[in-house]
């Protein structure tokens, strides 16, 4: 099996600040997330945070256990979440297995020892994307589908940003230690997501845009409320979120994404909001 880890370490909004495109884009753009039988894994070192994917076609991939992480296994002290973005796939969890469709979840729970994700049709594969933190207690693992979830519409028509929440992994339906994830859908007409913008410095997030027609793109934006920066992003791609920053975007089409994210609450609601008439 090939997987691919990389490491990559905060950065401080005055650093930020000095950054041109392409330094930028190395730092917090995650560009390669879904390679054939292939688990590529990015840590970031907000909040110890991994982003990560999965694509098996022609064979079972099990989840890899990274040196940097100084663990016995993936899981030893680690959360995962794990949202399907392809066909219908299959992830075995120390043996027992969960069938995974479109925009399905599923939650594993620390002291997991052995994950395998699988495609039903290797010619129409699954892509697990995968989101992980560090965790202090075993909480029951639990398979999510978009019924199970809590739904929110927020936004409008006028305002570009009719769009449908949907917190899947999150406290009010499943017991996590971290990690929270959720999915955002965006209305067609409407091209603008997480506006008005927040920022929230008791965690981090990431954001993996999907649904993204092809030859358009999403403009993503980040950097301190008076310090805003950009970057664009193609379908499939992810972008880490410090907890200085703001996370939004707006798309040359309507489009969904994922948004994941841990720290020292699961309080959903915790958010420093940023008035529209004052970003920079």
């Amino acid at each position: 099996m090939n997987s691919n880890f990389e490491s990559r370490y905060t950065i401080s909004p005055n650093e930020a600040k000095q950054m041109d495109t392409a330094t930028l884009r190395s730092n917090f753009l995650i560009e390669n997330l879904f390679i054939a039988d292939q688990v590529n894994l990015t840590l970031s070192h907000f909040d110890r945070y991994i982003v990560g994917g999965a694509m098996p076609t022609t064979q079972k991939l099990a989840i890899p256990n990274p040196d940097n992480i100084k663990a016995n296994y993936f899981l030893e002290r680690r959360e995962l979440g794990i949202i399907n973005v392809g066909a219908k796939g299959i992830v075995t969890a120390d043996g027992e297995q969960y069938e995974i469709d479109y925009k399905e979840a599923l939650y594993l729970g620390k002291g997991i020892k052995e994950v395998h994700f699988e495609s039903v049709d290797g010619n129409n594969p699954a892509k697990f994307y995968l989101n992980s933190a560090p965790a202090h207690h075993a909480y029951p693992s639990k398979k999510i589908t978009k019924a199970d979830a809590e739904i929110v519409e927020l936004g409008s028509m006028e305002t570009a940003n009719h769009r449908i929440i949907n917190k899947l992994i999150v406290n009010s339906v499943v017991q996590t230690c971290q990690v929270q994830m959720g999915m955002t859908e965006l209305k067609a007409g409407s091209v603008w997501n997480t506006m008005p913008a927040h920022t929230h410095d008791r965690r981090m997030e990431a954001y993996f845009y999907f649904e993204v027609p092809e030859n358009q793109s999403v403009c993503h934006f980040m950097g301190q409320p008076q310090e805003t920066r950009h970057i664009w992003m193609q379908n499939e791609q992810a972008v880490i979120s410090p907890n200085w920053s703001i996370h939004s975007g707006a798309g040359t089409s309507n489009y969904s994404f994922i948004w994941g994210m841990a720290g020292e609450n699961l309080d959903y609601g915790d958010m420093d909001h940023c008035s529209i008439t004052e970003l920079k």
